[in-house]
C-alpha cells in the first residue's frame, strides 16, 4: 500500500479496483483543520482525468500491473497496433487510451506495455526519442524577440518548439515526459 506521503508524478495507484496514474499532486496544510493532498489522476483504462482529494496519511492500494516489452507496428485510423515480442500476438489501443504517448510512436519502436488483469491498458514510451522535423519555418537571423524558438512539426504529427537553427529534415532528440526539444542529432 502507498501513503499520501509516497505520492509523486507517474506513480500508479489503485482506487476501488481501477488503476490510476498520478499526473499532478499538491500537499496542502491549511491553518485550520488537517492537511490534505489534491491530485489529478488519469484513469489508465479509459484515459479520463479526474480530480481527487486525499486526507494526509490516507492509504491507497498498489495496482497489480504486468509490464511487457512490445513493439509498435502501425496506426490504422484511431487504432495503434502493438506486437508481443515473445508470442507475436497483436493487440491495439485507441488514440484516447494512448494520450500524449502517441506523439512519440515510430514504427518498430520498442515500448513498455502495461496490462491490468490480462488486458492492455497503456504504454510507456522511452524517455527520449529521436524524430525528424518534417515542417518548420526558416529561422530569421537576429529574430530572437520570440525567445529564439519556433514551432516544428515532427514525423509523428506532434508540434514542438525548437531553436531557430533547426531546419526541415533535421533529426531532433525529444524528452517524452515534457515534450520538449533536447538537442539536434547529427546524421
Amino acid at each position: 500500500m502507498y501513503s499520501t506521503s509516497d505520492f509523486r508524478r507517474g506513480l500508479k495507484i489503485e482506487i476501488e479496483g481501477v488503476p490510476y496514474s498520478i499526473i499532478e499532486f499538491q500537499h496542502v496544510k491549511p491553518g485550520k483543520g488537517g492537511a490534505f493532498v489534491r491530485t489529478k489522476l488519469k484513469n489508465l483504462i479509459t484515459g479520463r482525468v479526474v480530480d481527487r482529494t486525499f486526507r494526509a496519511g490516507e492509504r491507497v492500494e498498489k495496482p497489480i500491473l504486468e509490464e511487457k516489452v512490445m513493439q509498435y507496428l502501425y496506426c490504422e485510423g484511431n487504432h495503434y497496433y502493438f506486437m508481443d515480442l515473445e508470442s507475436y500476438e497483436q493487440t491495439f489501443l485507441t488514440g484516447d487510451q494512448l494520450g500524449e504517448s502517441k506523439n512519440y510512436l515510430q514504427e518498430n519502436i520498442n515500448i513498455t506495455a502495461l496490462f491490468h488483469q490480462g488486458k492492455l491498458i497503456g504504454v510507456e514510451v522511452p524517455m527520449f526519442v529521436e524524430l525528424t522535423v518534417v515542417k518548420t519555418d526558416p529561422g530569421v537571423r537576429g529574430d530572437t524577440a520570440s525567445g529564439g524558438s519556433k514551432p516544428a512539426t515532427l514525423e509523428t504529427g506532434a508540434v514542438i518548439q525548437v531553436p531557430l537553427f533547426i531546419n526541415e529534415g533535421d533529426k531532433v532528440k525529444i524528452d517524452t515526459r515534457t515534450g520538449e526539444y533536447i538537442e539536434r542529432v547529427s546524421s
